[in-house]
């Protein structure tokens, strides 16, 4: 019997009423001749709860119980599914993390996935079950801990599932009927893509796009697993949703597929460090030890063996920052005359794998901002995308101006 994977989030599952809706989803693949195994969030609002009750009783807390506590809510889930299900007649069998097992790292609240054995779902089904209910977002340490997974960690349970069990399809049932070329609540023009390749999800996810979660793509494109997003209020026809795929399986390649944004970074500059080997790992290595996510780093000219170091990194990283290079300072390790934080603004990127055949998609992109009187601060580019950092006050201006340019509102 084939199989087939369907994750659904938060707010798919946000009470009984949309718990049966998602067991109708689960039905109708099961009539279509699917053995199936779903992935659950929490309830949606469940999991920041949990968070506060865990700081409200420990401000240091132990990060063995903070999961312990955290992972419960989609063990709730889970359950209140499987129930639904075996109350109309189908048969269904919940699972924890530690049950399956799905077998992590000991990170605990990052923890990643090492391993999922199929022998106990596959016995299961084996012997009759028709639907295997996972608890998302968790999984067991060698110690017999339980692990979580970091937010957003059910979307990678659901495609480490789908790798494992050779799955025909992932399915990541969400409030938004697709990927989009960009926000619909920024432009009213945005178009819903019917493929995206892996390269450019990725892209997308890590540049800010909230519909996938970055680990979760990286899986599904190192696996090759066909994933697709689709809207679990809405009836699901062969057309639905957005599928991401091989670069391979779309017919037609646009320059740029989309424009997405992120509103909460912050632009920091060490001002005049030393211009010599090293100095840029005397200063990343601090942040990094002390988990400060850098993205867009541009070094200035030297000037008389001093140069100022710009990076960008999100903005409730910016007092971890400071503490790591003022702590770098005091201990030698580097020396600069300032540290300048600029916490209004914002990262807009172009994406497409159509540029890596197409020339001048940066400089189209640059004279749009310009004609807008959008001002560049600093530029970094890949194969396949194009980013800035401007003033957050343009950016909704700025995504709108490229949407247009780029003509992203017409079908292929």
């Amino acid at each position: 019997m084939p199989r087939l994977v369907m994750k659904f989030g938060g707010t798919s599952v946000a009470d009984l009423d949309r718990i049966k809706n998602a067991a109708k989803q689960v039905q109708r693949e099961i009539d279509n001749g699917y053995d199936v195994i779903v992935i659950v969030s929490a309830m949606s609002g469940k999991t920041n709860e949990l968070v506060g009750w865990v700081n409200q009783t420990s401000a240091l807390y132990d990060a063995r119980e903070y999961d312990a506590v955290v992972s419960s809510g989609e063990n709730v889930t889970a359950g209140l599914l499987a129930l639904t299900l075996q109350e109309s007649g189908t048969p269904a069998r919940s699972w924890q993390g530690w049950q399956v097992p799905i077998n992590t790292t000991s990170a605990h609240s990052s923890a990643r996935i090492m391993d999922i054995p199929e022998a106990n779902i596959a016995e299961k089904f084996a012997t009759g079950m028709k639907v295997a209910v996972i608890a998302g977002f968790q999984g067991v340490s060698a110690e017999g801990r339980i692990t979580t997974l970091g937010r957003g960690g059910s979307d990678t349970t659901a495609v480490a599932f789908a790798a494992a069990f050779k799955a025909e399809r992932c399915d990541i049932y969400t409030d938004v009927d697709g990927v989009y070329t960009t926000d619909p609540r920024i432009e009213d023009k945005a178009r819903k893509l019917d493929r995206i390749s892996y390269e450019e999800m990725l892209e997308l996810a890590s540049l800010g796009a909230k519909v996938l979660q970055t680990r979760s793509v990286e899986l599904a494109m190192r696996y090759k697993v066909r994933l697709r997003v689709l809207s679990s209020f809405e009836d699901v026809t062969e057309n639905s949703g957005t599928l991401v795929c091989d670069e391979e399986d779309i017919m037609e390649t646009r320059v740029v597929s989309g424009v997405a944004y992120s509103r909460d970074e912050a632009k920091m500059t060490l001002v005049s460090v030393a211009d010599r080997p090293g100095i840029a790992a005397a200063i990343f290595g601090p942040l990094a030890d002390a988990g400060v996510n850098v993205d867009m780093i541009v070094q200035n000219i030297s000037e008389e063996g001093r140069t100022d170091m710009t990076f960008s990194c999100p903005t409730d990283q910016v007092t971890r920052a400071e503490k790591a290079l003022a702590d770098a300072k005091t201990l030698g390790q580097i020396n600069y005359h300032g540290l300048i934080a600029d916490k209004d603004v914002c990262k807009v990127s172009v994406v497409g794998i159509g540029m890596r055949s197409h020339a001048g998609v940066a400089a189209k992109m640059f004279r749009v901002l310009a004609d807008e009187q959008v001002n560049i601060k600093v530029i970094t580019t890949s194969e396949i995308k194009v980013s800035v950092l401007i003033d957050r006050k343009y950016m909704e201006l700025a995504v709108q101006a490229l949407h247009d340019a780029f003509e992203l509102e017409k079908a292929d």
